[in-house]
């Protein structure tokens, strides 16, 4: 420990990824007390990656994150990557392991892992103060301390760290105490809206496909991305959904490219030549083969195909089938909204806070981490890294020091 610097006591809002890593490092020079309104800590890390916790990246970049200034986020991100991140989790026990498209796992393949190293020995340290299902209800600044006061005790720190998280999620924990707590130093936000989330859609043809799920290019809203989507009752989802839904607005038309690797010169071509070797087949097994046969059945009834002519029946309709693969036309209706999303796009404006310290350009000794602040990611496990390392850097109070 640095012998010029003096111990501290630390309050930290918020038990979540970066709550409990802003605690880890506080805790190595400083008292931490670290207040989680939920009856656990990590509740919303645990529901990750579908229970596998995608912890990150290694194809990590800036230019998988977003905000008003989204550069905001280098110094956190370089100052603790993604080498240190798993070399962190490492000292703490955790096997992990990489996928080929560079998302990171805990070996176990379970979220829990990734919970339980953060909370054993955060329990373990003596100068951790651990205080669950507490309701922060306001935080002050008085003659250099801040109080926190909850239901039912008033905490009171030297300086203060809010991860709260954001508002999306809300069953999960999401919340908007974090926005609340800021703004009472004087801290503004940007527009708050839902990303990483499903999006609901016409469901004239989409209600039939409710389960398939395809390798698809899809273009939407100015933008495109390539991965897999999945149909449900209310519409699309699956991960090249969650990639784009932040930029995607009510009656955007979503064009949806079924067989990306083949060109539609090549679809027809495939489609005449299952007509000449099987002109009595049923036009209802005209695809098969090509896409899932649901899928198949679904681009038919779009061109206006009975399905139980024979194959040879279609001859004339072969171009507008091949063109519905290519430019499968989707209108969207909206999405399923912050309850329903992963992360919240928009926060606390960062450049209200210092980008190498996180501390608060309003009010000395306060900090900000994690999705609080106006950086949000792409899916894929970038938005827990801007966690950990945001997480990371504000535990370590540089402005304090």
């Amino acid at each position: 420990m640095d012998k010029w610097r003096n111990i501290m006591k630390v309050l930290i809002i918020g038990g979540g990824a970066s709550g409990m890593i802003a605690a880890l490092n506080a805790s190595l020079e400083h008292e931490v007390i670290l207040l989680e309104r939920q009856s656990r800590m990590g509740r919303k890390l645990l529901a990750t990656g579908n229970g596998r916790c995608n912890l990150t990246n290694m194809q990590l970049s800036e230019k998988n994150y977003h905000g008003e200034c989204a550069e905001f986020c280098r110094y956190a991100l370089q100052h603790f990557d993604v080498e240190k991140t798993l070399s962190f989790f490492r000292s703490l026990g955790l096997l992990t392991v990489a996928e080929s498209n560079g998302k990171v796992y805990p070996y176990s393949d379970s979220a829990n892992s990734v919970v339980d190293v953060l909370r054993l020995p955060l329990e373990q340290r003596e100068n951790v103060r651990i205080v669950t299902g507490c309701e922060i209800r306001s935080l002050t600044r008085k003659k250099g301390k801040f109080i926190a006061v909850s239901d039912d005790e008033t905490f009171v720190g030297d300086s203060a760290i809010i991860c709260c998280g954001g508002a999306a999620g809300a069953k999960l924990g999401g919340t908007d105490l974090g926005y609340k707590l800021l703004a009472s130093f004087g801290h503004s936000r940007t527009k708050l809206y839902p990303s990483l989330v499903q999006l609901r859609t016409d469901t004239t043809f989409v209600r039939s496909l409710k389960g398939v799920r395809a390798d698809a290019m899809v273009k939407c809203g100015g933008i495109s991305n390539r991965g897999e989507i999945q149909f449900t009752d209310f519409g699309v989802s699956g991960p090249v959904i969650f990639e784009i839904s932040r930029d995607i607005s009510e009656n955007d038309m979503m064009l949806i490219d079924f067989l990306p690797d083949i060109s539609k010169e090549e679809i027809l071509e495939l489609l005449q030549n299952r007509i000449h070797t099987m002109p009595n087949l049923k036009a209802e097994d005209l695809m098969t083969g090509l896409v899932h046969n649901r899928l198949g059945r679904t681009i038919l009834r779009v061109c206006g195909c009975s399905l139980e002519c024979s194959c040879a029946e279609l001859t004339g309709k072969l171009e507008e089938i091949a063109s519905a693969t290519k430019h499968f036309s989707v209108r969207v209706l909206g999405s399923m909204g912050m309850e329903q999303a992963q992360v919240t796009a928009g926060g606390i404006k960062t450049d209200e806070f210092r980008a190498d310290t996180l501390e608060s350009r309003i009010c000395k000794g306060l900090y900000a981490a994690g999705e609080v602040l106006d950086i949000d990611g792409d899916c894929g496990g970038y938005n827990l890294q801007w966690a950990w390392s945001s997480g990371f850097l504000a535990g370590e109070l540089r402005g304090n020091t």
